[in-house]
């Protein structure tokens, strides 16, 4: 109570710099930390505007790497963990408990149970800049943005007039549904549409939250959102086109197996799949995934084509910066982190070369956005929604589990091998402080 009340206290003789709207340019500034020198950058575009020292987590309470976004923000937070431990100026990055807060405690060393800690001054000046949204990317050696200058990636479009997509669901569940909406918008466009002079109310309005783009591998669910679908026109009652197997699934695979005589055991064998595809005379599935977030929901999941599938994509961040819809352009500005596949996820995948999984030159991530192979129809309705500060992730892992509702997508990466063992000698000692009684909560309830 006295914690709060003397929080309060400092609150309002604060509250005119604390309490600014975030920067004009919010939605383009970029987060990066780095465990290796437990600092901050905060980067507008490709230049730093400002910097700090940070604590990050200590052994056994290691702050996760990847690429996050603030999801939810609160000037003064209590742990429901750590013994109600204060928190001000929080930034959320996950809701299983990582954040970005102020702490009276920043050594230059991990010393945090999972947080990333901050100084108190800066804490505050950050909390001022930021918005819901913006990128906050967690690496083990430090990376800095790289601009991009190449004709393929996205670049924004006038919308096309409302009456050309009214009749268009905005969101495709699996891939024969894909094909069939993407070929309706087409269709029923003029032979020479308008684009030079829409009306001004199909611009996109400022407040438009950007794009959350992620480009990445087939996983089950995708497969599993085929089949129902799949199964379905031919009959089966698979249930709805989620991705998840319930009974009504089971019942669906089952029953088409007996038909076209396929062995029982498995699930989705290699046997059925081919049987499905060839009886329901569609083409199988791409490798690739491409799905779209925006103000935290899912709009748009599609499969996309990658070249060279067996070599992995690596794990890359695309950011866009200068954005001119009137003029059709868009700069890019790229981030590449070291991220290691376990073996079980590479036999699964079918990768069999994962040197670009820690490849972090300058074209890294050019070359891995040259691998996908996105129509002409998908990427005009991409440019079509492209607002500023729209990002692409690209990863081989699919999506992670911190990723859910009310997030953007996020990506965990991992350590290589080496890079653990070094970490482990090199860790800092220091002398124990007594165990501090802790609430029995299970962990990820809150942050910490």
């Amino acid at each position: 109570m006295y914690r709060l009340a003397a929080f309060g206290l400092a609150l309002m003789s604060t509250c005119v710099m604390a309490g600014t709207a975030a920067a004009e340019n919010a939605r383009t500034l970029q987060i990066i930390v780095s465990k290796d020198k437990q600092s901050l950058a905060v980067y507008d575009g490709d230049t730093v505007v400002s910097t700090s020292k940070v604590s990050t987590g200590k052994e056994g309470h290691d702050t996760p790497t990847g690429i996050f976004s603030i999801l939810d923000k609160k000037k003064y937070h209590e742990s429901n963990i750590y013994s109600n431990a204060p928190m001000p100026w929080m930034q959320r990055l996950t809701w299983s408990g990582i954040a970005l807060h102020e702490s009276s405690s920043v050594p230059n060393y991990p010393a945090s149970h999972g947080c990333v800690r901050l100084p108190a001054a800066f804490a505050q000046s950050l909390y001022g800049q930021t918005e819901r949204g913006v990128h906050v990317i967690i690496t083990d050696a430090q990376v800095t943005p790289v601009m991009l200058h190449d004709a393929k990636l996205f670049a924004p479009k006038k919308p096309v007039p409302a009456n050309l997509m009214s009749d268009v669901p905005l969101r495709a569940d699996n891939f024969s549904r894909t094909t069939k909406q993407l070929e309706v918008a087409m269709n029923m466009a003029p032979a020479a549409p308008a684009f030079a002079a829409p009306k001004k109310a199909h611009v996109e309005t400022p407040e438009a939250a950007p794009l959350r783009i992620l480009i990445t591998r087939r996983g089950e669910r995708e497969q599993v959102a085929d089949v129902q679908a799949m199964l379905n026109d031919l009959g089966f009652d698979a249930g709805s086109h989620d991705g998840f197997v319930g009974p009504m699934t089971r019942s669906a695979v089952e029953g088409f197996k007996r038909w076209k005589g396929v062995e029982q055991k498995g699930f989705l064998t290699d046997a059925f799949l081919t049987a499905l595809y060839e009886t329901s005379g569609k083409p199988k599935a791409p490798v690739g995934q491409l799905m779209i977030r925006q103000g935290f929901k899912p709009i748009l999941s599609v499969p996309v084509g990658i070249k060279d599938p067996e070599t992995a994509l690596g794990t890359h961040l695309f950011t866009a910066t200068a954005f001119d819809r009137e003029e059709g352009t868009a700069g890019w500005q790229a981030l590449t982190l070291p991220n290691r596949l376990p073996e079980a996820m590479m036999k699964r995948l079918g990768i069999t070369n994962s040197d670009a999984a820690f490849t972090s030159t300058e074209t890294a991530a050019q070359q891995a956005f040259d691998r996908i192979e996105i129509s002409t129809e998908l990427r005009d309705r991409i440019e079509t929604m492209l607002t500023s500060g729209s990002s692409i992730t690209i990863n081989d892992q699919g999506i992670g589990q911190d990723t859910g509702d009310g997030t953007d997508f996020i990506t965990i990466t991992r350590s290589s091998p080496e890079r653990i063992e070094a970490q482990t000698v090199s860790s800092k000692p220091r002398t124990e402080k007594p165990a501090r009684k802790v609430r029995a909560i299970p962990l990820g309830v809150g942050l910490y």
